[in-house]
C-alpha cells in the first residue's frame, strides 16, 4: 500500500471511529436519529474543519465528500444495532486510533504549508480534540478533555513530538508514526492507569 493509499485508510478509519464513539454516546443521551447523525458529524468532522479554518483552506469534507461516507455508516451502525450501551474498552481504542490520526494529520497539514512549529503544534492539539469536546457538549455531559484520560495532553505531545522529529528526519513517515505512537502511548495509559492533570481540591 503505498502512502497516499495509508493516508485515504486512517482517514477514513479515524473519521469513522469519532462519528462512531459520537453516535454511541447521543443514542445513550436519547437522542432521536437526526441527533445522532449530528453529534456523529461534529464528532468526526470538527476538528479538521476548525483546523482548516484557522490555516485559511477549505474543509477537508469540503474538498473530499467521501469523507461523509464513514459519518454515515456509523449513523446507520448505531441506529440498526440500537447501540446505547455505554462505550466500551474496544470503542475507547478506536477513539484512540482516532485521536493519534486527527493530531498528526492536523500538525503535517499545517507543516505542508509552512506554518511555524508552535502553530502546528497548535493545529495538531485543535484537531485532535475540538470534535470530542463539542460532541460532550451536545450531548450536555461533562466533556473528558477537561477533567479526565489526558486527552489534551497526549494530543500536544504527540504533535511536538512529531514536530521535532520532523526538524531531524527527512522521511516523512518518520515523524507521523513518532507523532502517532505518543498520542496512543499516553491516551493509553491514562485509561489504564486512570491518569489525570492535577486538580485544584476543595480546602
Amino acid at each position: 500500500m503505498d502512502w497516499p493509499s495509508l493516508v485515504t485508510l486512517c482517514d477514513f478509519l479515524a473519521t469513522f471511529a469519532f462519528a462512531l464513539v459520537g453516535a454511541r454516546i447521543a443514542a445513550g443521551r436519547n437522542m432521536d436519529f437526526g441527533g445522532i447523525a449530528l453529534v456523529a458529524a461534529v464528532s468526526s468532522l470538527a476538528g479538521g474543519t476548525f483546523r482548516n479554518l484557522f490555516l485559511l483552506t477549505s474543509p477537508s469534507w469540503v474538498l473530499n465528500p467521501w469523507l461523509l461516507l464513514p459519518v454515515v455508516v456509523a449513523v446507520i451502525f448505531t441506529i440498526s444495532f440500537k447501540s446505547v450501551a455505554p462505550v466500551g474498552r474496544f470503542i475507547l481504542s478506536l477513539d484512540s486510533f482516532g485521536l493519534a490520526v486527527s493530531t498528526v494529520s492536523s500538525a503535517e497539514f499545517a507543516l505542508k504549508l509552512h506554518a511555524k512549529p508552535v502553530i502546528a503544534i497548535l493545529m495538531g492539539l485543535i484537531g485532535g480534540v475540538t470534535g470530542g469536546l463539542l460532541r460532550d457538549l451536545l450531548a450536555q455531559i461533562p466533556p473528558v478533555l477537561l477533567h479526565r484520560e489526558t486527552i489534551g495532553t497526549s494530543c500536544f505531545v504527540g504533535a511536538l513530538a512529531l514536530v521535532v522529529a520532523n526538524e531531524f528526519h527527512p522521511h516523512k513517515l518518520v515523524p507521523v508514526f513518532v507523532g502517532g505512537f505518543f498520542v496512543l502511548l499516553i491516551r493509553e495509559l491514562s485509561i489504564h492507569f486512570k491518569w489525570n492533570l492535577p486538580k485544584v481540591s476543595p480546602k
